[in-house]
C-alpha cells in the first residue's frame, strides 16, 4: 500500500507538473521564410519583465547611495514616497525618507558597500495582494556597514521592491532586513 501511494503522489506531481508547450507566433523577418517564435509567457498574475531602464535607475540610486549622495539617491523618488521596512516601521514622503538617512549617515553609519547586485525588473498587471499593479525592481545585494561609536561591522543580504508611478518615480519602497546583526554592531 505505502509503495502504491508513492506512486501515486509521484505520478499525480509529474502530470501536474508538466509545462504545456507555449504558443508559437509566425514572424516573418524583411522578405526572408517564415520562423516561428515563442510566445511571450507570463504568470498568472499577468507579470513580465519589464523595462530594464527601471533596474538601471534603481541600480545607479544605489551607487549615489553608497557614496553617501542621499539627494542624488532620492532624485529618482516621488515626492510622496513610502518607505517600508518589514518590522512595521515606516517613512512617508521624500523629505522624510531624506531626513532619515541624512541622520543615519550623520550619527550612525561610518562607511557602506554594497556587492552582489541583483535588480530585476517586473511589471504586475493583477497583483495578488496589497502590491501595487505597474513596474517593480526587486534588488536583492549584500551590505557591509561600518558603525560610528563602535567601529563594529554589520553585513548581510538585504531584498528591497520598489514601485514606480506613472512619471516612472519611485512611490513605494519596501525593504525586508535583519534588525538583530544592525542592533549588535551599534551596541557598545
Amino acid at each position: 500500500m505505502k509503495k502504491f501511494l508513492t506512486w501515486a503522489v509521484c505520478t499525480t506531481l509529474l502530470v501536474s507538473c508538466q509545462n504545456e508547450k507555449p504558443a508559437e507566433e509566425s514572424t516573418t523577418v524583411s522578405g526572408e521564410a517564415e520562423v516561428a517564435a515563442p510566445a511571450v509567457a507570463t504568470s498568472p498574475t499577468g507579470a513580465t519583465f519589464s523595462d530594464a531602464k527601471y533596474a538601471a535607475m534603481v541600480k545607479n540610486g544605489m551607487a549615489k547611495f553608497t557614496a553617501e549622495d542621499v539627494d542624488g539617491f532620492l532624485s529618482e523618488y516621488a515626492d510622496n514616497v513610502v518607505w517600508q521596512w518589514n518590522n512595521g516601521d515606516s517613512a512617508v514622503g521624500k523629505a522624510a525618507v531624506s531626513e532619515y538617512w541624512k541622520k543615519r549617515f550623520a550619527d550612525v553609519i561610518d562607511s557602506i558597500a554594497i556587492s552582489n547586485e541583483i535588480y530585476l525588473g517586473v511589471t504586475v498587471a493583477n497583483p495578488q495582494s496589497i502590491e501595487q499593479p505597474g513596474v517593480w525592481v526587486l534588488s536583492w545585494y549584500m551590505v557591509n556597514a561600518k558603525y560610528k561609536g563602535t567601529g563594529k561591522r554589520m553585513v548581510q543580504w538585504i531584498h528591497t521592491d520598489l514601485h514606480f508611478d506613472a512619471n516612472d518615480k519611485i512611490d513605494r519602497v519596501i525593504q525586508y532586513l535583519d534588525r538583530v546583526p544592525i542592533a549588535a554592531a551599534m551596541k557598545k
